[in-house]
């Protein structure tokens, strides 16, 4: 499978609905890249794309994050295989909720592990794809350290984390790059609403340009805010952690 004519590499993008993702295939088309845009929200999809007059550089499949035994048929359905992958499928259950809504506590794990590590797994093992050469996964902050606000959101952002981690090596004597997005809060469909704090929102675009120009960063935390709560939360003690919400 070859990239499509006058494009140069070509893009896997699942969950491509977020809002960081949609900026992402923006930004990736304008280098030139062909874009798989892959999500169950097919027909938003298409209208971002006309809306954007992208037809020529995005297709539009449809991928479903949890439906585990479609993920080798839909790879194996794909126009041409990809050179870069950006795993930015997201859900988000209220830590309260969580706690007794097992299926929607389940269904974090699914979007957020289980099916990226499903997915993701498949695209790797595929030997005749010789061009791969770029992972990426968006992550976010709530995974660096457990804490009792969000710690089962957390702890299915930290286990992709450490998947991701754990794959960089595997296929590091291929020369795959893999690139751990490490995001804080960000203003999109998901965290509309939430008590927030405004000063520490990020903008999709602004996400999305570290996505795209991650290069050989392997863990890249976008927002000089965010970099410095990164380090802290990475270095404070337990007993301090327990203090924060």
């Amino acid at each position: 499978m070859e990239v499509p004519e006058k494009f140069l590499k070509t893009v896997l993008v699942l969950g491509a609905n977020s809002d960081v993702a949609k900026e992402a295939i923006k930004m990736y088309a304008k280098k030139q890249y062909f874009v798989l845009a892959a999500s169950r929200s097919t027909d938003e999809l298409h209208q971002f794309v006309q809306n954007n007059n992208l037809k020529e550089a995005v297709e539009v499949v449809y991928f479903d994050a949890i439906d585990f035994v479609s993920h080798a048929s839909f790879y194996k359905s794909l126009s041409v295989a990809p050179h870069i992958v950006l795993y930015a499928a997201g859900y988000l259950k209220d830590n309260v909720e969580a706690m007794t809504d097992w299926q929607g506590c389940f269904r974090m794990m699914q979007v957020h592990y289980c099916g990226a590590v499903s997915i993701i797994n498949i695209i790797v093992e595929d030997q005749q794809n010789n061009h791969l050469e770029q992972i990426i996964g968006l992550s976010s902050l709530s995974g660096v350290r457990g804490r009792k606000s969000n710690f089962l959101y957390g702890s299915t952002k930290s286990a992709f984390t450490q998947y991701l981690t754990g794959l960089r090596q595997y296929v590091a004597h291929r020369k795959i790059k893999v690139n751990v997005v490490v995001a804080g809060y960000i203003r999109s469909k998901m965290t509309q609403g939430l008590p927030l704090t405004e000063s520490l929102m990020l903008e999709p675009a602004f996400i999305a340009r570290a996505v795209v120009h991650a290069g050989n960063k392997k863990v890249l935390v976008p927002g000089i805010k965010w970099k410095i709560i990164y380090f802290i939360l990475k270095i404070l003690p337990e007993f301090l952690v327990a203090k924060l919400p």
